[in-house]
């Protein structure tokens, strides 16, 4: 046989194991794959948005996170055998309109978390994380139903939305059991020598069987003990608005809350209690614990799988302490409607009126008039006036 031959066969046969070789690396992926699983999902949220006051102007601006907090995040499993499996998810949240991070110096500023996940004892995770006060008793509250922009308790004050997290947390969640569910987070301060500064506590119990869902939730974030405000360096951090400015040097925050819904064919019915106690210290510019009840109702009712409206009342009402004569009061009401383009993508309608009387402490501690923060849409931006209204339409698309 000439030359010619043998190089064919020699070609031939390199084609051959080139293509096993490719074949074997496929079906090795497709076997990884079928083992454990990546996902990459997000949100893009953007509205035009109008407030009658901020800081004694009206302005109409675009404002991202409406609906839902615009983020992108990379979420994965790993089956480990035996009903196991490790699991992690890095959540970001940014802004559309300019693109910059939402939060200053974190990369994955909403979640970072990593841990095991068992059918039988459930799940132990570590990182950057929501507290179980928020993910079980948050999901029956105004601010899922009516969004946390304008839906949330005024000035996001009882952090039933997404406005905590805590750093160098610890959290066992539970599986389902006949309805049940229940969680526990400890969050590390890491200050040696001062195990219980900066540390946060939080658990949560809830229990859903078709159309009645109830959840009860704790929530503790203490103070480092080491500055005049609440320090950074504390593992738990919360939303500041002019409702709670006067209290930000409290040694410790704590958070308690029921709520419930009822779910009847196409209407949705709920009530939200909630209690917050910013207490003093050594370091606090307040001498009495400052406390805010809030009671709540909301309704939900979709007149067609493609159209839903929400409404939404509360109060939130302050003490009298630290020389507040006449506590604060603040009322809200929000309303929401929400047109489903597809499972994916939503156009939204959101306006809401606060009210606030009575006095409250200001940063500098000295007693002023209240003033409203409608939802924690206007946390850093309140009104000059007793009244503040903000409406907004935008768009949304989940990926």
């Amino acid at each position: 046989m000439n030359n010619s031959y043998f190089s064919y066969r020699s070609k031939a046969l390199q084609t051959l194991i080139v293509a096993g070789a490719s074949m074997s690396a496929l079906m090795g992926t497709s076997g990884a794959q079928a083992q454990s699983s990546v996902t990459l999902y997000g949100v893009l949220d953007d509205s035009i948005a109008y407030v009658n006051n901020q800081k004694g102007h009206s302005n109409v601006y675009l404002r991202q996170g409406n609906l839902y907090a615009s983020k992108f995040g990379f979420k994965g499993a790993e089956d480990l055998g035996g009903g196991t499996s490790a699991i992690f998810d890095l959540q970001a949240g940014f802004d559309p309109n300019n693109g910059t991070a939402s939060s200053s110096g974190l990369l994955f500023n909403r979640q970072a978390y990593v841990g095991l996940q068992n059918k039988t004892w459930g799940a132990l995770t570590m990182g950057r994380q929501y507290t179980p006060y928020f993910l079980l008793v948050g999901p029956l509250a105004s601010s899922t139903y009516l969004t946390g922009a304008t839906g949330a308790h005024p000035g996001d004050i009882d952090s039933l939305d997404t406005t905590v997290r805590i750093n160098n947390s610890v959290t066992w969640t539970s599986p389902n059991w006949q309805g049940f569910s229940a969680s526990a987070l400890y969050g590390l301060s890491g200050i040696p020598g001062s195990v219980g500064a900066g540390q946060t506590w939080s658990g949560a119990l809830r229990y859903s069987n078709g159309s009645i869902n109830l959840a009860a939730g704790f929530l503790r974030m203490n103070n480092t003990g080491r500055t005049a405000n609440f320090d950074p360096g504390a593992s738990g951090s919360f939303a500041t608005s002019a409702l709670n400015a006067g209290y930000l040097s409290a040694r410790a925050v704590q958070n308690a809350a029921i709520a419930g819904t009822w779910v009847s064919g196409d209407l949705t019915l709920g009530l939200t209690y909630t209690n917050v106690e910013y207490l003093s210290g050594g370091y606090s510019a307040f001498r009495d614990t400052a406390v805010f009840n809030t009671y709540a109702a909301h309704a939900v009712y979709r007149f067609t799988p493609a159209f839903d409206v929400a409404a939404g009342y509360a109060w939130t009402l302050a003490s009298k302490a630290n020389g507040v004569s006449s506590a604060a009061r603040y009322q809200q009401v929000s309303l929401k409607q929400a047109y489903h383009l597809s499972k994916r993508t939503t156009l939204y309608a959101l306006q809401a009126w606060q009210h606030a009387s009575g006095q409250t402490l200001n940063s500098n501690g000295a007693v002023v008039d209240a003033v409203p923060d409608v939802g924690d849409s206007q946390n850093s931006t309140p009104s000059s006036t007793r009244s503040q209204f903000v409406g907004m339409l935008g768009i949304a698309t989940v990926f």
